[in-house]
């Protein structure tokens, strides 16, 4: 079935722009399948062309032409299952919401349910987000990103891996409008730290809190903050805004 939707919509067949042969980058995720159910299936057959939005190397992205409107944008990367990017954007009409997620599994789960409650200020790409921001998003045009509980990649042989380096916080700012905001949460203490160190050394970003974060009351409990809180791990919260 998903061979099926690969051939009906080729585009979700990849999520990087490297082809076979091609040396592999270093990659903050590790593409692992799990057998999607019917309805979901259903959801990429009738509604990807509605609600989702294709790679195109060529194509910058119009968010006025994609949401019919000039309200805020915000940027969800990895957004997992999509609970808490569902439940943002149905309690905030008035922001628009892009979310990219690799992963079909919870990509397609939160397509049916954005179709099923027509959600219409929430768009969705599959690609890698890196590739995204640098190729498809203007300077400037961006309100604020949400990262929640990105893979800590917690074995010090797998650090690299991780999302937040240096050279990603630097995109993300030249891509925040002034005083747009990047919001990120962890549950693990070290990639914690690590995120605060990272954004303290950004240009152009600067830290309201002069440390971590309070509790942004807003942001929904995710399905990975309740393992980590069952796990007795702390949650540490991120905010950086552009100076």
């Amino acid at each position: 079935m998903e061979n099926e939707i690969f051939d009906l919509i080729p585009s979700l067949s990849k999520v990087e722009k490297r082809e076979i042969g091609e040396h592999k980058q270093i990659k903050s995720f590790a593409l692992r399948g799990q057998k999607l159910k019917d309805y979901q299936i259903n959801a990429l057959k009738d509604h990807f062309h509605e609600y989702c939005i294709e790679f195109d190397e060529n194509k910058k992205l119009n968010f006025k032409e994609i949401f019919g409107n000039s309200n805020p944008v915000i940027i969800e990367i990895g957004f997992g299952m999509g609970y808490t990017t569902e439940q943002i954007a149905l309690e905030h009409p008035e922001v628009n919401y892009l979310g990219i997620e690799v992963f079909l599994y919870g990509f397609s789960k939160l397509l049916s349910h954005v179709a099923e409650k027509n959600i219409q200020n929430l768009r969705l790409m599959r690609f890698d987000a890196k590739e995204v921001l640098t190729d498809m998003v203007e300077e400037e045009s961006v309100d604020g990103f949400h990262i929640f509980f990105p893979d800590p990649w917690p074995k010090k042989r797998h650090h690299k891996k991780r999302l937040i380096q240096a050279d990603f916080a630097s995109l993300l700012c030249s891509k925040l409008k002034k005083n747009g905001y990047i919001y990120c949460a962890t549950d693990w203490q070290e990639y914690a730290d690590q995120m605060l160190e990272v954004f303290s050394a950004t240009e152009g970003l600067e830290n309201p809190y002069n440390g971590f974060a309070e509790h942004v009351k807003w942001r929904p409990e995710t399905g990975f903050e309740r393992k980590g809180l069952d796990a007795q791990r702390n949650i540490s919260e991120v905010w950086f805004e552009k100076a």
